[in-house]
């Protein structure tokens, strides 16, 4: 589990998709919300609340949520105010984590990832203390039997990707953040199914974690998702996909 999205696609794996339904609900809805007051309820000209959209048809969200979500955002119906911030810190055996926050009260979000931290042998850090070691980047996951590596390739670069490898079962496409949309849309085009597809932050170097400053890292990262005031977490720690699986 060398960072990025394959927390995602890991955790996924442990069945936690259903059991926390609710809760990845509850973070769309701020997603869009804050997505359509910063940039307008128009999806088309507003790629922020695009993928906001994307991402909660992919968990099969209500089309009347979204609507409900886009209206307090835009102002047509009365919302709570979110605040973004980002809280930087190391986990277990120095990995690197970065944590966005949408909460409508600053203060005890900040306590309660702090508390996260310190629970599970981690620690909260200053502002850009691990910042510099991630980029933003648009990635897609694409399982092996859904496509041929060399048709993928060639989809995906000629839409403007900058690389395509192979990953644990997996074709992995990543892409520069204004190139995401076109890719997408390429791929879909060429009726390439992807089971990931995220703007998310790529580490530039990883922490490699084992034994118990593994399954505490593990346990840190699902304590700070299950926060209500935390909406994507993202680390360099590199553990061994079944190690992940094992954690309970």
């Amino acid at each position: 589990m060398s960072g990025h999205s394959k927390w995602s696609t890991i955790k996924h794996k442990k069945g936690a998709a259903d059991a926390r339904r609710g809760k990845i609900f509850s973070k769309l809805i701020k997603e869009i919300t804050v997505a359509a007051r910063m940039g307008g309820s128009d999806p088309t000209g507003n790629p922020r609340l695009r993928q906001a959209i994307a991402a909660a048809k992919s968990e099969n969200m209500p089309k009347e949520n979204i609507e409900r979500a886009i209206k307090k955002g835009s102002g047509e119906l009365e919302g709570v105010h979110y605040e973004e911030s980002v809280y930087e810190g190391y986990g277990p055996g120095g990995a690197a984590i970065l944590v966005e926050s949408l909460t409508d009260n600053k203060k005890r979000a900040v306590a309660e990832i702090r508390h996260l931290f310190s629970k599970h042998g981690g620690s909260m850090g200053e502002s850009g203390c691990v910042a510099w070691m991630f980029s933003k980047k648009g990635y897609f996951a694409v399982k092996k039997e859904a496509a041929d590596e060399e048709a993928l390739m060639e989809v995906a670069l000629e839409a403007g990707a900058e690389d395509v490898r192979e990953d644990d079962g997996s074709f992995e496409v990543i892409t520069e953040p204004d190139d995401f949309e076109a890719v997408k849309a390429a791929l879909e085009e060429a009726s390439i199914a992807y089971h990931v597809g995220e703007i998310t932050m790529f580490p530039s170097t990883t922490a490699a974690l084992v034994g118990k400053e593994a399954e505490q890292m593990v346990r840190l990262m699902e304590a700070l998702e299950d926060c209500d005031d935390v909406q994507k977490v993202y680390t360099n720690a590199d553990i061994p996909e079944e190690m992940v699986e094992g954690v309970n």
